[in-house]
């Protein structure tokens, strides 16, 4: 009994560091976190940065919520998330949303291809040789592009199954989280549980990304046309 008393006692003290407040409230504290880099992002498009400083103010801007929530859906099995109370019609809804929004994004890159494609020829002209090299030009400048929407596809989807796997709350009564997770270590678990939230995840992820492009933070202009 005293031995399962000092392992306990040993798990609070490794936890000690974690201030109180942190503790009580995880939620309120990810929403300053993620205030003051928002608040950042746009300072920095005030101050005229390096164009790739964004990129770091909304990676930091997402770090806690973005690591908590790795480490709840590394730790639990895709079992736990299994739709049991879904319906069919809900099933064919998200399959025909996911359809569309397919579609959309292949008819927005068809018409941009050919857009492109004509700028192009039309600056450069028949140079075959020319046409190519600033076709490859135009691919890599598009990268970061990209990879920006591929990262907000990523935190949608994350915040999907945070959602279906401990809801909306700040400290949830009931979650899908394995009870292996954090076992002994209830203070650290109440933070990491209390980060990985949908809402936060979504603004301090998608949230600010958007925030980022929407003020001029990344110009998505073919300067390689100049």
């Amino acid at each position: 009994m005293s031995e399962g008393g000092g392992e306990t006692h040993a798990a609070a003290d490794r936890d000690a560091w974690l201030p109180r407040w942190l503790v009580a409230h995880p939620l309120y504290a990810g929403w300053a976190w993620v205030a003051v880099w928002a608040g950042l992002i746009v300072l920095d498009e005030v101050v005229d940065l390096a164009g790739w400083t964004w990129y770091l103010l909304v990676l930091l801007a997402a770090l806690p919520t973005l690591t908590s929530t790795l480490a709840v859906l590394h730790a639990t099995p895709r079992s736990h998330l299994k739709a049991v109370d879904a319906t069919v019609l809900g099933h064919f809804f998200v399959r025909f949303v996911a359809l569309v929004a397919a579609f959309l994004v292949w008819a927005a890159s068809v018409v941009m291809s050919a857009s492109i494609s004509t700028t192009v020829q039309s600056v450069i002209g028949d140079s075959e040789k020319e046409v190519t090299a600033l076709g490859f030009n135009v691919m890599l400048a598009s990268v970061p592009l990209v990879l920006s929407v591929l990262w907000m596809a990523f935190i949608v989807r994350c915040a999907w199954f945070l959602r279906r796997l401990r809801g909306w709350r700040q400290v949830p009564t009931q979650t899908k989280v394995p009870k292996k997770f954090l076992r002994g270590r209830p203070r650290l678990k109440r933070v990491v549980v209390g980060l990985a939230h949908p809402g936060l995840l979504l603004v301090g992820g998608l949230g600010t990304s958007l925030l980022a492009l929407f003020i001029g933070a990344v110009e998505l202009t073919l300067s390689v046309l100049d």
